[in-house]
């Protein structure tokens, strides 16, 4: 006769965050937002900000992003999430304060409040999605476009030559004494999930260390606008466009932190150097 286990029996080794609401998202198959998603939602958990965080999400794919996680959100006007999130953490400074931004929406529509909020030092941590096109409007050419990719409005791919290359901007901001943390990693294997973790985790640090603006970039997959099968799309990210955005530390003025645990002190860092640069 079978053994019947009870939960009792039972050992729970994976569950969904507490602070990711639990409802089917809205996103398209193969998309990387679900599992950025499911990160940002990790570290709230696991530094204990649930009841004290205000996330900034503006148009863009993630425009329902306040339906997913159990924190106070704003919707921001399309690119002006810094500005919104500043705002919030001059009069709350003791919230923890996130954005969640698409590349159309931080590198082009809202490019000023990015870097000004970069350059004041603002005190907030960005997550920063980068999947090369603009996903919600239709597929249309982004600043993070690849050369030579299509879009619906470079239907013969992207000409450098007429529309610049494209804007890379961790480099952008880095030389910004204002920026804390700034780091890339691409969502395209699991085995930079725990990289992941391990940036994010800084870039939290950074704002509850006081220490200035800190952004995560993910370099990550839009399958249906794109036109590619999702696994096709997850091996574009890991062999193309992480050539053409590195991936990489580029500014860490943070005392060490654990990899797998919050951490805990503070102390000054410096700027550190991308994966190539080291070599």
């Amino acid at each position: 006769m079978a053994e019947t286990l009870t939960n009792a029996d039972v050992e729970c080794v994976f569950e969904r965050p507490h602070a990711l609401i639990d409802r089917p998202h809205h996103y398209c198959p193969g998309c990387s937002h679900g599992v950025y998603h499911r990160l940002v939602a990790e570290m709230l958990d696991e530094f204990g900000l649930t009841d004290r965080t205000v996330g900034i999400c503006p148009v863009g794919c993630s425009v329902l992003a306040y339906d997913y996680f159990a924190v106070d959100m704003i919707e921001a006007s399309h690119g002006r999430a810094p500005a919104v999130a500043t705002g919030v953490k001059r009069a709350l400074p003791d919230a923890f304060v996130f954005t969640y931004q698409g590349d159309g929406d931080l590198a082009s529509i809202g490019m000023s409040e990015t870097v000004h909020a970069a350059a004041r030092g603002e005190n907030i941590t960005v997550f920063f999605v980068n999947n090369g096109i603009y996903g919600m409007t239709g597929g249309q050419m982004a600043p993070t476009t690849l050369p030579g990719q299509k879009t619906t409005t470079s239907p013969k791919g992207r000409e450098v030559g007429t529309t610049g290359h494209p804007i890379d901007m961790c480099k952008l901001l880095q030389s910004l004494p204002g920026v804390a943390f700034l780091a890339r990693v691409p969502l395209s294997a699991p085995k930079h999930l725990k990289t992941a973790r391990k940036y994010m985790r800084k870039a939290v640090q950074a704002q509850l260390e006081k220490k200035g603006f800190a952004m995560v970039e993910v370099l990550a997959a839009c399958p249906v606008q794109w036109h590619m099968e999702p696994m096709t799309a997850l091996r574009h990210v890991e062999e193309n466009v992480s050539k053409v955005f590195e991936p990489g530390v580029f500014v860490d003025r943070l005392s060490g932190v654990p990899d797998d645990r919050p951490p805990a002190g503070g102390g000054d860092g410096g700027v550190t150097r991308t994966e190539t640069e080291r070599q």
